[in-house]
């Protein structure tokens, strides 16, 4: 019966394509990239790529970023193919363009309807493809297996409340997860939930986050602002979703943090600057956007919250804090990663939603890098606390960065999948 599940599947797609482009036109009205480059969303591509291709996806930032070792390794074994890098946001496309330049083929995946596949993988005609960590789409999955491009599932990780989901569907996810040539799974409990699913032969590799190597060059431009930051204690609030803001905002006014704190605020997506500025200015809050400062002078003094409404310095942003709350953990999203700021020695905090890292957060915690607490009171009553304690900071800091370095070596398992 999965052929009626997947002719079901590729109905309700046909019917929601043109929700899905007003979607794309509405998005676009605070963040316009969304309204380029449709064509490639139903497969129609302008790029050229003479040679043999390796495909890889990476949805959207934090899986591109990922990916950034994984397309070192694959360059080292195959330096004569081109690498297609596809998204589906077009944060994560300029992401890939910033960390790689033209050196990769940028472009979306398109939508999974069986046209669109159809079109990709004939316009590409890649040797192999990898998908990174929870990207599964039926036509895709079954359209590589008929075309002949052996697919791999790698960094794969799937919480206990995306299996409930995926479940309800089981006819439909089974069969293509089946068809896979390849998964590694990020622990122990994913693959057993991969398997139960359908998955064949599910290895487990690690994280292959915990790889990535800090850009030397945003480390140090973080140590830069720092000094322009002065001698007052700096944390940051990082990733942040919809309504967290206002959750910190509200704690901090219940229980004032001292007036020399600085707090660097960086919310996750771009078309959300706007809507966090003006937030603060509702608040009466003095505060300084990065777009408003070159980094080459003083903040000053008065002012208490930074901004940061940039792209692709997170990891600066790290290397300039004393310590750092994670966001998407406040609201149930849980969280985003707490490896890149343990592998810089930032102390973490987050809220109680981790669900998304439920491995890593645990472990984390129970080795002393970061401290997860229960609500927004709790976060800023953690943030006294260490900004208070120096001794405290500077062992979760080694926590951390020994975390990090006890999980390396992902990559390299992943690689032996991989053709």
């Amino acid at each position: 019966m999965s052929w009626l599940w997947r002719l079901l599947y590729s109905l309700a797609w046909y019917l929601a394509l043109p929700l899905a482009f007003a979607y794309l036109w509405r998005r676009g009205a605070r963040q316009p990239e969304y309204r380029r480059d449709w064509p490639e969303r139903l497969g129609f591509y302008r790029q050229t790529v003479t040679g043999p291709v390796i495909w890889l996806h990476a949805v959207s930032v934090g899986e591109t970023r990922a990916a950034q070792v994984l397309v070192n390794a694959l360059r080292q074994r195959h330096p004569d193919h081109r690498i297609v890098l596809t998204q589906m946001t077009p944060t994560g496309r300029d992401t890939a363009r910033q960390l790689f330049g033209d050196s990769v083929t940028v472009a979306y995946l398109p939508y999974d309807l069986p046209g669109a596949v159809g079109r990709f993988l004939r316009h590409f005609r890649p040797r192999f493809g990898v998908l990174m960590e929870m990207e599964l789409w039926p036509n895709l999955l079954h359209g590589s297996a008929d075309a002949g491009v052996p697919l791999y599932l790698v960094n794969a990780r799937l919480s206990e409340k995306s299996l409930r989901g995926y479940q309800r569907v089981s006819g439909l996810v089974g069969p293509a997860l089946a068809r896979l040539a390849g998964v590694a799974a990020q622990g122990p409990r994913d693959a057993e939930r991969l398997t139960s699913l359908g998955a064949k032969a599910v290895q487990v590799s690690g994280n292959i986050k915990f790889d990535f190597g800090l850009d030397s060059g945003l480390t140090e431009l973080g140590l830069q602002w720092r000094q322009h930051m002065g001698e007052r204690p700096v944390w940051a609030a990082a990733c942040t979703r919809e309504g967290e803001e206002a959750l910190l905002l509200d704690a901090l006014a219940r229980q004032p943090l001292p007036e020399e704190v600085l707090l660097v605020l960086v919310p996750r997506h771009p078309q959300r600057f706007d809507e966090v500025a003006n937030l603060l200015a509702q608040r009466g809050l003095r505060y300084l956007r990065r777009s408003q400062w070159q980094g080459d002078a003083a903040v000053p003094a008065q002012v208490q919250v930074l901004l940061g409404d940039s792209l692709g310095e997170l990891a600066a942003y790290y290397a300039a804090v004393d310590l750092a709350f994670v966001g998407g953990s406040l609201v149930d999203l849980g969280s985003h990663s707490v490896i890149e700021p343990c592998a810089q020695g930032v102390p973490v905090l987050l809220g109680p939603s981790s669900f998304n890292f439920a491995d890593a957060v645990a472990e984390a915690v129970a080795l002393g890098a970061a401290q997860q607490c229960a609500d927004a009171d709790a976060v800023v009553a953690g943030v006294a606390s260490l900004l208070a304690a120096p001794a405290a900071r500077q062992g979760m800091a080694q926590a951390g960065l020994a975390f990090v370095a006890g999980h390396r070596g992902a990559v390299a398992r992943v690689m032996t999948l991989l053709p």
